[in-house]
């Protein structure tokens, strides 16, 4: 079986990498303002003059005691006042968000018998954001690589990503979980699994001749060696926050929501708009969703809507479907269909029901060139690209020749377009608006610029951008 992630960082807060709304899920911003692994690392280690006493962490630790060992060690109390001290707005949050998904996790994984301690896990994983990814390309609240991902039943492309689907995600991160703990006989090693990989732990195994977690201990990468005294001092945290001074401040709690069937072409930035909800609301009670759209293969995708629009929505459903409905592209299957009967030129054309032609044109790559900068240079989108040339990620080398597909005006309209001059030339200058979740690289990526370039023209000295904030973007 393949493992379900290779080391990216000790979970949440070594380092993660935030899913931009609207865009494909290989494109990826490092969104954390903290050190990197390493100095993360060092940090936790510089702590060793405690204060908070040794002897009150044993005891909690040991009332906490349930299926799972929570054993007291130098580096778990380390963990806690690294929480404490350097960490305590991410307690904060965590406090304030877990009602989101604790019900859920509480609820499968009673239905697998497991123990309700894990729920805390994704703490670590991901906290609580089911639109993260990691360095590693692990995805959602429990972080499943692609490939495992899929192994476990969770669709993935470019419209739509069931890693980020918190139902699949957590029943699946369960039956995985169970499947370490058959293995293993242990807790403490089913949790290094999850982190490092069977394989990895069954070599250190191996090597150390130890079938526990603290005998491989010094044989396990430095990370995964930090991921259970992590997850015990994040447990500890969760029970023992108030008497560090740490309170939640601002609790959420999961907006009551009805769901509605899609099938076919949908512009979900048109269906928000109409619909009388921020695109932000639609994703965050859909994080699966990882476009602005679904394609017109679409079968019967369930999407879940806040109940307070739907009393709108059923008096405008016709206007707002129709208008939500309607692609302002060609189909892709049918660019498809066409393709046989040019492939032997370098150029061809394709007549559209709108009275334009589809210019089918070649580009071999080049040295530096990415999807953004092509797409970019024809007037395409990055999605029309890879479904084009079927590549399944923005990765492209040199040399290789890509089909692109460009619109341009049929013969007859052509010259009955009248020609522009510098007098009645306008330049469309357009911005965007930063919505929760987004990077610079998702932004560039949608409208087809260099993020060079994007922090070129606003002038951005980092990688950071604030939700509200307006970028020129073209």
């Amino acid at each position: 079986m393949m493992e379900l992630k290779r080391i990216a960082g000790v979970g949440m807060l070594m380092g993660m990498v935030w899913l931009g709304t609207g865009t494909s899920v290989r494109s990826q911003e490092v969104s954390i303002e903290a050190a990197t692994m390493e100095e993360e690392l060092l940090q936790v280690e510089a702590l060793a003059d405690s204060t908070v006493p040794e002897r009150v962490v044993r005891e909690r630790l040991a009332k906490l005691q349930n299926e799972i060992p929570l054993r007291y060690h130098k580096v778990t109390h380390q963990f806690v006042e690294y929480f404490i001290y350097k960490k305590p707005d991410f307690v904060r949050r965590m406090l304030e968000q877990m009602n989101l998904f604790f019900p859920l996790y509480e609820q499968t994984l009673e239905k697998y018998g497991m123990p309700r301690e894990l729920k805390f896990l994704s703490l670590i994983e991901s906290g609580l954001n089911p639109r993260i990814i990691s360095y590693a390309g692990a995805g959602g609240l429990w972080q499943f690589m692609p490939a495992t991902g899929r192994e476990y039943g969770m669709h993935q492309d470019d419209y739509i990503d069931e890693r980020f689907d918190p139902v699949k995600s957590t029943d699946a991160a369960c039956r995985y979980l169970k499947r370490l703990y058959n293995a293993f006989g242990d807790w403490e090693m089913a949790l290094a699994a999850y982190n490092v990989g069977p394989g990895n732990v069954k070599r250190a195994m191996r090597r150390s001749g130890s079938s526990t977690f603290w005998g491989i201990y010094n044989f396990l990468p430095k990370q995964t060696r930090h991921y259970v005294p992590q997850f015990v001092a994040i447990t500890y945290m969760m029970h023992y926050h108030a008497d560090h001074g740490i309170f939640p401040e601002t609790p959420e709690f999961p907006t009551v929501s009805d769901t509605v069937h899609i099938s076919g072409y949908f512009n979900l930035h048109t269906f928000a708009k109409l619909g009388g909800i921020t695109l932000e609301e639609l994703y965050k009670l859909n994080p699966k969703l990882v476009n602005t759209e679904l394609p017109v293969h679409t079968k019967n995708c369930v999407v879940r809507l806040p109940l307070h629009c739907f009393h709108y929505l059923a008096e405008n459903r016709q206007m707002i479907w129709d208008s939500a409905s309607k692609s302002s592209v060609t189909p892709v299957p049918a660019l498809a269909s066409t393709a046989g009967e040019l492939s032997g030129s370098e150029e061809g054309t394709a007549e559209t029901d709108e009275g334009t032609d589809l210019k089918k044109v070649y580009h071999t790559v080049r040295s530096g060139e990415t999807l953004a900068k092509i797409a970019k240079r024809y007037r395409v989108s990055a999605v029309e690209l890879k479904k084009w040339n079927s590549l399944h990620s923005n990765s492209i080398q040199r040399g290789k020749r890509l089909v692109v597909y460009r619109e341009s005006p049929a013969p007859d309209r052509l010259a009955a377009a009248p020609a522009k001059t510098k007098a009645n030339a306008k330049i469309k200058i357009r911005y965007h608006r930063v919505q929760s979740g987004d990077t610079l690289s998702t932004i560039a990526e949608r409208y087809g610029i260099d993020v060079s370039r994007l922090k070129k023209i606003n002038r951005l000295r980092g990688n950071m951008v604030r939700k509200g904030q307006k970028l020129l973007v073209g």
